[in-house]
């Protein structure tokens, strides 16, 4: 279940930075009344979340990957949700509060059986 967990999550994580740096999917016609980052921190988060995304969701560098990645949702969190207010639920921040603890968990974790960190480990268990 880790492994379908990582895939799943990916997949969803991946998607966002696609809709950012692609267009695809569109955004959605309603959107949070938030402000707007500088372009440049839009780009970079895109192009992280696309990359990373990417990586996270196939388990290559799953770790280091989850680390930058939950940085990444901690601080889209206290620079655009908190600030309106303390509640996730009026915030519209349970998606980045919920992808940084899914990150840090993954930190500690790892990628579980299906992924390349596994396949890695296991060629390198045979070669020693």
């Amino acid at each position: 279940m880790l492994s379908i967990l990582r895939i799943m999550a990916g997949l969803a994580f991946f998607t966002g930075g696609t809709m950012k740096v692609f267009g695809f999917p569109p955004f959605p016609t309603y959107a949070p009344p938030m402000p707007m980052p500088p372009m440049w921190e839009f780009h970079v988060a895109g192009w992280l979340e696309t990359y990373l995304g990417l990586a996270f969701t196939l388990g290559l560098f799953t770790r280091p990957i989850s680390f930058i990645l939950a940085g990444e949702m901690a601080v889209a969190y206290f620079q655009f949700s908190f600030p309106m207010s303390f509640w996730p639920t009026r915030n519209w921040g349970i998606t980045s509060m919920l992808y940084c603890f899914l990150f840090l968990y993954f930190m500690l974790a790892g990628a579980g059986p299906w992924s390349i960190d596994a396949l890695i480990a296991r060629r390198r268990a045979r070669i020693d």
